[in-house]
């Protein structure tokens, strides 16, 4: 795969006056090839089966919401804790990515997260008190959490980014296309308990990357970026010090909303189907699926789209167009026309994530990218809970009809955002 320009990596100076325009330079980092070494091939497959499970992790939750709110015999409010939870692991994981990449560098990554989550899984299909189920999704968010700060960061800064981080989130939007359509076959006609899907999970995560990272146990070990990487203060000046500070903040509250939006919508469109569209169980659980097919499919078709026109340009185009989209989805009453709908959104968001990793691996130095993209990512994983939570709680009040309006509003807050980053390098 050759380079292009979209690819190549951007750093910020960090000297640059703090109230003017950031200046961007050449980094001066040998950019790592994804198929060499050889061994580089098996990494990237093993991010691939990564993310696949996270997405999956993710999007059960949503089908499974209204099984597990009468099994516990809990109202909205209480079964959105669900996807609020792993927030507190993704923010544990934020505070220590920097330090735990040093010490086990991105075998920590492939040990880590898939550890976390089997455990989870493990626990979950006990079906425990519903308070444990909470517990045991915070493990599960520390562990994701380290694991997407580090495949973000290795994969951004590597020749071909633009694509490779497409794919990469496209097989998490495959994960969470299959969950729907598993959980919602096995207990809507194979007539399974809800917490059965998690047997399956534990058998899933069982396929561990650690061998594909097996000598990569410290960041000095294996990475294009050797000596570039510092122990101490990187997240504080990530966060606090311009101009980083400013690229880093705007891109946290970006993913915050971009992920808000994708996972509440993505949770509640089954209860919506459910409660407003009339849908039976089935059909509803496939319009969650038609999100998710969307969501996949633009990740990898767009991602080729996203290079050619610039990661800036083209976020400036496919954010209007999921507005349009969703708009159709709330306005047309009929079944058949907001699953059509919701699918072409979610096609149009799908490259959106990807694209925003790439503007803050080219708006921020190596060193800066683990603490960086993992405070980010946090930020987008709140998103992903606080949202969802929120909808839950109005709609115990007003109805789940509530779900347009806040998605409507979060991607038109997050367009202005995305055009208040400074103009990204070529």
């Amino acid at each position: 795969m050759s380079t292009t320009q979209a690819d190549v990596d951007i750093n910020v100076d960090v000297n640059a006056d703090a109230d003017g325009p950031s200046r961007a330079e050449p980094s001066e980092q040998v950019i790592e090839e994804w198929k060499k070494p050889r061994i580089n091939i098996l990494r990237l497959v093993a991010a691939f089966w990564a993310f696949l499970i996270n997405g999956m992790h993710d999007a059960c939750l949503g089908p499974l919401i209204p099984y597990l709110g009468a099994y516990y015999n809990i109202n909205y409010t209480v079964v959105s804790l669900l996807v609020l939870s792993p927030f507190l692991g993704y923010l544990a994981a934020a505070l220590v990515n920097n330090r735990m990449f040093l010490r086990f560098g991105r075998l920590g990554a492939a040990t880590i997260a898939p550890g976390a989550r089997l455990i989870t899984y493990a626990v979950v299909a006990a079906h425990p008190p519903f308070p444990v189920v909470i517990v045991m999704l915070v493990l599960a968010g520390f562990g994701s959490g380290h694991q997407d700060a580090s495949y973000n960061a290795w994969l951004g800064t590597t020749n071909g980014a633009t694509h490779l981080l497409s794919f990469l989130h496209a097989f998490y939007g495959l994960g969470a296309l299959l969950a729907p359509l598993i959980a919602t076959s096995m207990i809507v006609k194979g007539g399974l308990m809800w917490y059965t899907f998690f047997y399956l999970m534990m058998a899933l995560e069982i396929l561990v990357a650690a061998p594909a990272f097996w000598d990569e146990a410290g960041a000095a070990r294996g990475t294009s970026s050797e000596g570039t990487f510092k122990s101490k203060g990187v997240l504080r000046e990530s966060t606090l010090q311009r101009p980083a500070a400013r690229v880093t903040w705007l891109c946290a509250l970006f993913m915050l909303g971009y992920v808000g939006t994708e996972v509440a919508l993505g949770g509640w469109i089954t209860t919506f189907a459910l409660k407003v569209r009339k849908a039976d169980s089935f059909s509803s659980g496939m319009a969650a699926m038609g999100f998710w097919l969307g969501l996949a499919l633009g990740r990898f078709t767009l991602g080729f789209m996203t290079s050619w026109l610039g990661v800036r340009l083209a976020v400036s185009i496919y954010l209007p167009l999921t507005v349009g989209f969703q708009l159709l989805f709330w306005l047309a009453p009929q079944f058949y026309v907001s699953t059509v709908a919701v699918a072409l959104e979610g096609y149009f968001l799908g490259p959106i994530f990807p694209a925003a990793v790439i503007a803050l691996s080219n708006l921020l130095p190596v060193r800066l990218h683990i603490s960086g993209i993992g405070f980010a990512a946090t930020a987008g994983k709140s998103g992903g809970s606080i949202f969802p939570f929120a909808v839950g709680a109005i709609a115990q009040v007003k109805g789940v009809e509530v779900l347009q309006p806040i998605i409507v509003a979060l991607e038109a807050a997050i367009l202005v955002l995305w055009l208040c980053l400074p103009k990204l390098p070529k």
